[in-house]
């Protein structure tokens, strides 16, 4: 689809939470992109557009990442197994999640944000909060700004986002939500009660399906039945803190800022066989796979860590961990990969092995990371190559480029290329990536 044709609708906020409402003291915006991952896959391969699009793995062990609406209408949605998604949409198209190009497309996302208002919160990389109090002399009421940041995400990003504008970060993200997909709704600060207090009291946060069954039991089935009810009951039915937690939001009442530049503190990857190995060979090739990406995420996130962990998970779901602090941070994959098998060789799990990951945390800007130079180091070495492949990537797409055995005659073969297989080529089983932030 070209850019000229991606303009969004004005929304199922229409009428009156719609765009034309009162949105006076509402500087709060929720903005959430549609189906995130299935969309940056159909802007890529135009061809799926209109299609059940089920971002994960499809086998026994796999999870579903992301859907697009045309496969949730049969009912799938994130965190699913991938075979019960497979049942329930057995024409669905499952592509492997690419991290990469999630994380490229969040920036780009996210640069849009920050141009409207520097008060930017993200909470994951399809997501964020904005206060835009400051932004109102240049650029208009919080209504108009919500629509410009859409339109720009549209035009620019030929993606779609649902945005969410009210007075409070709670009202803002019931907004964003009851706007999906590719819409707006404004809750005016004077008629959040008359918003909020129809809804179900599943709409709160903090309430899922067990706190919601204990609620109902009482009676207590909208928020507005919920914000009625006496503290102390309910208090005896979830707990003094959870109590006041739901009496607060039931009343629309919260207090908290948009707090920007959230620092992520880790970034990592993870994958699970489909079926429990204990091939030395497949485990290394996993893992330098991992660290290939871990290394490709920190890049893109212009950070760099001093502590590399791995997890290990044995086909009994007992789970090892290992971790490793270096004096100066990495962001190159072969570094990453020496230390991680490293730490997988010292735990010597012993027994077939259900999931793997790599971690790299003690994050740092990348630009003020000092960097060691190896006895013997080329000047133009290992970091200069793996960003060369980002660049490569960007430009032509994933999997063009693949990570290299690191060690020669270590038992890990190589491809007619030299490139070591990914997890999901047909020399190791099917494995499911899990979406690690």
């Amino acid at each position: 689809m070209g850019r000229s044709q991606v303009v969004p609708r004005d929304g199922s906020g229409a009428g009156e939470f719609g765009p034309d409402a009162d949105d006076t003291g509402c500087t709060v915006l929720h903005v959430d992109m549609d189906a995130f991952y299935a969309s940056v896959e159909i802007r890529r391969r135009p061809e799926l557009r209109g299609k059940p699009v089920i971002v994960g793995g499809a086998g026994p062990r796999g999870v579903v990442s992301a859907a697009s609406y045309e496969a949730r209408k049969y009912g799938v949605h994130s965190a699913m197994p991938g075979s019960r998604a497979q049942r329930l949409c057995p024409h669905g198209i499952f592509l492997p999640p690419d991290f990469a190009a999630y994380t490229e497309a969040s920036r780009a996302v996210m640069a849009i944000f920050r141009d409207v208002t520097p008060l930017v919160e993200p909470l994951s990389l399809d997501e964020a909060f904005l206060d835009v109090a400051g932004a109102r002399k240049l650029l208009g009421r919080p209504a108009r700004i919500a629509a410009l940041i859409r339109h720009r995400v549209a035009t620019e990003q030929r993606l779609t986002c649902s945005v969410g504008v009210a007075s409070t970060k709670f009202m803002a993200k019931l907004g964003s939500t009851r706007a999906k997909p590719d819409g707006m709704v404004v809750v005016p600060a004077e008629r959040a009660l008359q918003y909020l207090h129809p809804l179900s009291v599943s709409a709160l946060w903090g309430v899922g399906e067990r706190t919601a069954e204990t609620l109902q039991r009482l009676g207590l089935k909208t928020v507005g039945d919920l914000a009625a009810a006496p503290l102390g009951m309910l208090r005896a039915a979830v707990g003094d803190a959870a109590a006041h937690h739901l009496h607060e939001l039931s009343w629309a009442r919260d207090p908290r800022r948009v707090i920007p530049d959230h620092v992520e503190k880790s970034i990592g990857a993870e994958t699970t066989f489909d079926i429990d190995v204990s091939d030395l060979s497949i485990i290394r090739r996993t893992m330098l796979a991992l660290s290939n990406k871990v290394a490709q995420r920190l890049r893109h996130a212009d950070q760099a860590g001093r502590t590399v962990s791995v997890k290990i998970r044995l086909a009994d779901f007992q789970t090892l961990s290992r971790s490793r602090t270096v004096d100066v941070p990495t962001d190159v994959a072969r570094e990453i990969f020496e230390i991680s098998w490293a730490l997988f060789s010292s735990a010597r799990p012993g027994e077939r092995i259900r999931l793997i990951g790599v971690r790299v945390e003690g994050l740092t800007s990348a630009d003020g990371a000092p960097r060691q130079m190896t006895l013997g180091e080329r000047d133009h070495g290992w970091r200069d190559a793996e960003r060369a492949a980002d660049a490569v990537a960007a430009r032509f797409g994933t999997g063009l480029v693949k990570p290299a055995s690191l060690l020669r005659g270590d038992g890990l073969r190589q491809d007619g290329n030299g490139a070591a297989p990914a997890p999901n080529s047909p020399e190791g089983p099917p494995t499911r990536h899990n979406g690690d932030r």
